[in-house]
């Protein structure tokens, strides 16, 4: 069982995303579909925030949106504004949204393989990160790779660098995945549904390991999921995604104790 200490509320942490007014939608004219409708979400450094609603609720998508990897120009944003760090991402250009992805902010995705390049070594694919942001020689990213499999709980971290993610097992493959996302010290992780593939016990190693990392690295993450019950040990606040809007918001506990809107209500009898 994973018991998490919950971080002091009465000091607001420094603001790290601010998503306003966001609104996503796809195609155009009668084929125009409204993902998500105006909604608003702040994450402060070191805090977790869970996103929260079913399957086609929009959570993806503004996960999505933060790092502008939607399928433009048959995407479109009818209003928003994305400020990370204070910095406003809508509009930016593409080369410093390359700056930014996997390096400031890092992504864990539900299945690691469609992430993996299955015809690359797991050095080959985590020494491309190091290098595209930190320049690193071949010497010093073996080095980091190395102490990057180990942080994650990989063990004979050293041959494994020389594998490919066809040759790990499932939890295997979101650690590496976990260590390709931190490579680079990222401000924010953004984990889209981490464990939904893994069986619930490698889904409590990943769960714990990610929040050990967080501690020790005062990371911010935004947790997207369907599972309530992570989100009761892991996130401080919630927010509740329902066709495309948010619906209700708030600090964990409170979210759980007294649910006020009837899609959370919905949401935590079905749990």
């Amino acid at each position: 069982m994973m018991v998490f200490s919950a971080p002091d509320q009465t000091k607001a942490p420094e603001q790290i995303l601010k998503i306003e007014n966001l609104s996503i939608s796809f195609g155009e004219g009668k084929n125009e579909i409204q993902a998500v409708r105006g909604i608003n979400i702040e994450i402060g450094r070191g805090e977790t925030v869970a996103l929260v609603g079913e399957s086609g609720s929009g959570k993806t998508v503004t996960a999505l949106a933060v790092t502008q990897l939607l399928p433009y120009p048959t995407a479109k944003h009818p209003s928003g504004s994305i400020k990370f760090n204070g910095k406003e991402l809508m509009g930016t250009t593409e080369e410093n949204l390359q700056k930014i992805r996997g390096d400031r902010i890092g992504m864990i995705f539900q299945e690691p393989m469609t992430s993996l390049n299955p015809l690359h070594t797991l050095e080959k694919q985590i020494g491309e990160v190091l290098l595209l942001h930190k320049g690193l020689n071949k010497a010093n990213a073996q080095e980091r790779i190395l102490d990057l499999l180990q942080q994650v709980g990989l063990p004979n971290s050293k041959n494994l660098m020389q594998s490919f993610p066809h040759q790990l097992s499932g939890g295997q493959r979101q650690r590496a995945m976990i260590a390709m996302s931190l490579a680079n010290d990222p401000d924010l992780l953004i984990a889209d549904e981490p464990t939904t593939a893994l069986d619930v016990t490698v889904q409590a190693q990943i769960l714990a390991l990610l929040k050990s990392l967080q501690i020790s690295r005062q990371m911010s993450v935004l947790l997207i999921t369907h599972d309530l019950s992570i989100v009761r040990k892991f996130a401080n606040n919630v927010y509740v995604m329902t066709n495309g809007r948010i619906v209700e918001k708030g600090l964990t506990p409170l979210i759980f104790k007294n649910p006020q809107h009837s899609y959370t209500q919905h949401l935590l009898e079905s749990e």
